[in-house]
């Protein structure tokens, strides 16, 4: 059963890249066509192509590696000046070197998408803001997409609390750091026990002020050491005002960045039972937000983490829970998450996290400003209308569209630079994985 539920979370996980990745393209596709650019493919993965249908002028379908998509529209550069002039005298375009080459080829593909009506609903002839909307339309359809699943998981799942509602009470109070696990003869009986606070409980009120979670409560009761103090229950539909005087002991609290600290407060030495409990609306889109942040710092240190990640997986430490990881490793975690013994309810809402995180990662990795990724296409735009803008302010004659296919070495580099960080993420996931349980 566990190696099932294992299988089930990746399977779970790379249909949601897949959908992930189909919902990023349209994000594209729509507003390319709302706009009239000619579309003539719409394809989810690479390589060879293994089904597609055509509808209208555009061809949808899948490839053989499930590994990102992408849509093909009209003059995505403007035409070279040197391509035209050779088609004209009807020569072909002179090869020269490997950079002039790659430039060569990436002209000889673009000038074929400007056959037919191609020049006419061409992307580089749309004003820049259109363009940005286009090349922003796909991260924004990941971003939307994680906002959705973590509204699901904190509101309609809602978030694990402890509950003002009692699930056991110590008999009587033991030393912190203690070994025993029962009460013997002489131990003090816990103040809850001694003000005759029972399992099922439901507390409303201590020392005057109405709670609504199990937290709540116990920060008044550790601010109250050694004073009696009034608790409202409710019990068998009846409400019951016991007064409680909680002891001054050392625990594990709570400390305001989240970490838990040793302290002296006022212990009861009762428990509550755990429920999901449903959040604001806006708690889901506010964890995406900040989970938006953390992933910002990754990417932007992104060459340093994977090679800390390689020097962890050749020197055997363990790796960062907040490093990056590659699709193996994401579908690992999924995997884990699916066959861990927790209620369906938390796994489902693990799943739901684990997807969100990915569609941020997509996000913000679309945005890095480098070429071919959507950013890098957004800086093309900007920086085609700063000049246009600047040509309009001096008087001068409107300039020639950026040529970005002269960008293309570079986007080889970047290109080159990612499939070997990839692969050194592939490598480690496999032979030093994250471990998300101990």
């Amino acid at each position: 059963m566990t190696v099932l539920a294992f299988i089930i979370g990746v399977v779970v996980l790379v249909l949601g890249l897949a959908v992930s990745i189909a919902l990023h393209e349209v994000g594209h596709l729509l507003p390319a066509k709302a706009f009239g650019v000619r579309v003539g493919q719409y394809m989810i993965g690479f390589g060879p192509t293994i089904f597609s249908r055509r509808k209208g002028e555009t061809e949808y379908g899948f490839k053989l590696l499930p590994l990102g998509g992408y849509i093909s529209m009209a003059g995505m550069y403007p035409p070279s000046p040197r391509a035209a002039e050779a088609e004209a005298e009807g020569r072909p375009p002179r090869r020269r070197r490997l950079f002039e080459a790659m430039i060569q080829d990436a002209r000889v593909v673009n000038e074929e998408t400007l056959q037919g009506d191609g020049a006419d609903r061409a992307f580089y002839r749309l004003p820049v803001y259109k363009r940005v909307i286009i090349m922003l339309g796909g991260p924004a359809m990941n971003l939307i997409l994680a906002i959705i699943l973590f509204a699901i998981m904190f509101s309609g799942i809602g978030v694990q609390t402890a509950t003002t509602t009692i699930a056991s009470v110590n008999e009587c109070v033991l030393p912190a750091g203690t070994s025993k696990t029962s009460c013997a003869d002489g131990d003090p009986a816990s103040p809850a026990a001694a003000a005759g606070i029972r399992p099922g409980d439901v507390i409303v009120s201590v020392d005057g002020t109405t709670v609504d979670t199990f937290a709540e409560a116990s920060a008044i009761i550790q601010k109250s050491p050694d004073a009696t103090i009034p608790v409202v229950v409710e019990r068998d539909g009846a409400r019951q005002t016991l007064r409680v005087t909680p002891v001054l002991a050392t625990r594990e609290v709570a400390a305001a960045d989240g970490t838990t600290k040793t302290a002296e407060v006022g212990f009861v030495g009762m428990s509550a039972r755990v429920a999901f409990v449903s959040q604001p609306i806006w708690d889901g889109p506010q964890a995406a937000l900040d989970q938006t942040g953390r992933v910002v710092g990754i990417i932007w240190q992104l060459p340093a983490r994977v090679y800390q990640t390689a020097v962890d997986t050749v020197t055997g430490a363990g790796r960062d829970p907040n490093g990056p990881l590659s699709v193996v490793g994401a579908g690992r975690l999924a995997g884990e998450v699916a066959a861990t013994e927790a209620p369906i309810l938390n796994r489902v809402s693990g799943m739901l996290a684990l997807l969100g995180s990915l569609n941020i990662a997509l996000f913000v990795f679309n945005l890095v400003p480098l070429l071919p990724l959507d950013g890098g296409h957004v800086v093309v735009a900007l920086w085609d209308g700063l000049k246009r803008v600047w040509a309009k302010l001096t008087g001068r004659r409107a300039p020639r569209p950026v040529d970005a296919t002269k960008l293309v070495p570079v986007t080889y580099i970047v290109v080159i630079a990612l499939v070997l960080m990839g692969g050194t993420l592939i490598l480690a996931d496999i032979v030093n994985p994250v471990q998300l349980f101990d």
